[in-house]
C-alpha cells in the first residue's frame, strides 16, 4: 500500500480534491499504530467509530451510538439521533430531552434510563431522572412498576434495527447517520399507525357485515381509539 500510495503521489503533484482526500485517509491507515485511538475502520466511511458493547456473545461493534426517546405505555419514539465521538450515555441524556421538547412541545416529567446514564443528576429542570439500580424494597409499588417498564424500550431498538434498517445505514457521513436514525423512528411511528387504521378497518367492515344498522361504532373500537394515545408525560 506504501509503495501504491508513492507512485500516485509522485504521478499525481496536483491531485483533486476527492484524491487528496484519499491521499490523507491512506497516509491514516499507514501510520496508525496497535495502541491508537480513533482508527479508520472503514474506507468508504471513515467515521465508524469502535463501540465496546460489554457483552459476552458480542462484545464490539461498529459504528455510531444512537439515542433513543420512547413514551412509557405505548412505545411511541419520539426522539432519536445518532451522536459520534462515542461519548459517556449520561452526557447525551439532556440532549435528548431537549429533542424531545423540541419535537413534541412539552418536556417530560420522568425519565427512566439503564445502568449506562450512572453519574446523572437526579433532576434536570423540570425532568427527574430515574435510574434502574435501585431495590425493590426502596420504592413504592408504583414506582416499581414504572421502573420494570423502562424494559419496555428494549423490543422497540430491535424492531428499528430488522423492521427499520436502524441496524445498518446507507446514507453517506454524520449527517446520514442521523437522517437514518431519525427516519428509522418515524417509520416505527408510521407502521403503529397504520395499524391501528387497518384494525379499525377490519372492525369497521366486520361490523357492517354483522350489524346493518348505521349510526354507531362498533363497541372493539373504543379500546382501539384509546390505544392511540401518543403522549402521557413519561419517557425511557
Amino acid at each position: 500500500m506504501g509503495r501504491v500510495l508513492r507512485d500516485l503521489q509522485r504521478k499525481c503533484p496536483k491531485p483533486g480534491e476527492v484524491l487528496q482526500h484519499l491521499f490523507s485517509l491512506a497516509n491514516r491507515i499507514l501510520e496508525e499504530k496497535k495502541v491508537d485511538h480513533h482508527k479508520v475502520y472503514s474506507i468508504h466511511a471513515p467515521e465508524v467509530e469502535y463501540i465496546s458493547k460489554g457483552e459476552v456473545h458480542k462484545r464490539y461493534e461498529f459504528g455510531c451510538k444512537v439515542v433513543l426517546v420512547s413514551t412509557s405505555k405505548e412505545n411511541w419514539v419520539v426522539a432519536a439521533d445518532a451522536i459520534h465521538g462515542n461519548p459517556y450515555d449520561g452526557h447525551t441524556l439532556e440532549q435528548s430531552i431537549e429533542q424531545t421538547e423540541r419535537v413534541t412541545g412539552w418536556r417530560p416529567s420522568d425519565v427512566y434510563c439503564d445502568r449506562g446514564y450512572r453519574g446523572v443528576k437526579a433532576e434536570m429542570g423540570e425532568t427527574k431522572v430515574h435510574l434502574t439500580n435501585k431495590r425493590k424494597g426502596s420504592l413504592t409499588r408504583s414506582a416499581w412498576r414504572w421502573l420494570r417498564r423502562r424494559a419496555g424500550i428494549e423490543p422497540v431498538i430491535g424492531h428499528l434495527k430488522s423492521d427499520t434498517r436502524l441496524d445498518r445505514n446507507y446514507l453517506l457521513g454524520d449527517e446520514g447517520d442521523r437522517i437514518n436514525a431519525i427516519l428509522s423512528g418515524c417509520g416505527f411511528n408510521v407502521r403503529k399507525l397504520l395499524r391501528a387504521f387497518f384494525l379499525f378497518l377490519l372492525f369497521w367492515l366486520d361490523f357492517d357485515s354483522a350489524n346493518p344498522t348505521k349510526g354507531r361504532l362498533p363497541p372493539p373500537l373504543t379500546g382501539v381509539l384509546l390505544k392511540c394515545r401518543l403522549f402521557q408525560g413519561r419517557l425511557f
